[in-house]
């Protein structure tokens, strides 16, 4: 049996968005919202959620924890337009999630993408945010891990079976996890692919690679500092991957001089984006979700 209940909500546009619901939802405290990178879904948070909601770190309070397959991600509907895969868009769909749960101020979690749409959320709707955690994602993104993912996105090529997708993806990312073993590499073979009509198919829309079409080393994703500055006076923790090509420890060190109550958490051996699965880093996000829970008790 699942610790989730799958449920769905319709986005302003009509398409269907698909999220997992953890945990209780009855619960005063603030309720976790996760936000999965590019070409990410829900199943990124599982560890995470599962502890959450079950009180870990934080006196054994449980948590409602909300995680969200962003459109053409996961089980949410794919859109017929990829123009519509945009922060701007996406930004749209996380807010209508948030209202029709009624879980408005909530400790957004956002992954590499869903960082950009937390940022974003600071500046369009700040009443949204009890709090936030930026998984390696900053306002200036490296121009080295953007290829590096537009290199692979909407890319991969078919596996015949999860132990060779597993292959696939260590291939690909071990420099980033050399840590990782082959059961973790399995694992995340399961959520990167899906068995349909007995063909292995990616779990997210192909014209998500669209995205960076417009992305080159010398044509680099705008810097986000005033949606970052936004944030200034809400509790903020960064987790940052000590192998990450995305997130410098020079934007970070830049991050703290602007935000200097911003805790900072570095997880060693991993890249972009941390797992958020081990229990170092799930426990160092439940103790700063308590802590934003303080600020609106």
């Amino acid at each position: 049996m699942s610790g989730f209940d799958d449920r769905f909500v319709t986005a302003p546009d009509g398409l269907r968005l698909h999220l997992r619901d953890y945990g209780d939802r009855l619960g005063t405290r603030l309720t976790a919202v996760c936000l999965p990178g590019l070409s990410r879904n829900a199943a990124d948070f599982d560890a995470l959620a599962v502890a959450l909601a079950g009180g870990a770190g934080d006196g054994a309070v449980r948590r409602r924890v909300i995680a969200i397959d962003l459109r053409g991600r996961g089980l949410s509907d794919y859109d017929p337009n990829p123009q519509n895969y945009s922060v701007r868009v996406e930004l749209a769909d996380v807010l209508a999630v948030i209202a029709a749960l009624e879980v408005a101020p909530a400790l957004i979690v956002g992954s590499s993408r869903g960082g950009l749409v937390a940022m974003s959320m600071a500046v369009k709707h700040p009443c949204a945010i009890g709090g936030v955690v930026l998984n390696d994602i900053g306002p200036v993104i490296e121009a080295k891990g953007l290829m590096r993912i537009k290199g692979y996105v909407g890319k991969l090529p078919q596996p015949t079976s999860f132990e060779e997708g597993g292959d696939i993806l260590r291939r690909i990312s071990a420099a980033q996890f050399p840590k990782l073993e082959a059961a973790d590499w399995l694992a995340a073979a399961k959520s990167n692919w899906r068995e349909q009509n007995g063909r292995f198919v990616a779990t997210y829309d192909p014209a998500l690679a669209r995205t960076l079409d417009d992305i080159g080393p010398d044509r680099p994703i705008p810097t986000m500092w005033p949606q970052f500055d936004a944030l200034g006076q809400m509790p903020a923790l960064v987790i940052h991957g000590a192998n990450s090509d995305i997130l410098s420890a020079e934007t970070v060190e830049a991050m703290r001089k602007r935000h200097p109550d911003m805790d900072v958490f570095e997880v060693a051996d991993q890249g972009h984006a941390p797992l958020l699965a081990d229990a170092e880093t799930i426990g160092r996000i439940a103790g700063f979700a308590a802590e934003c829970d303080a600020v609106y008790d």
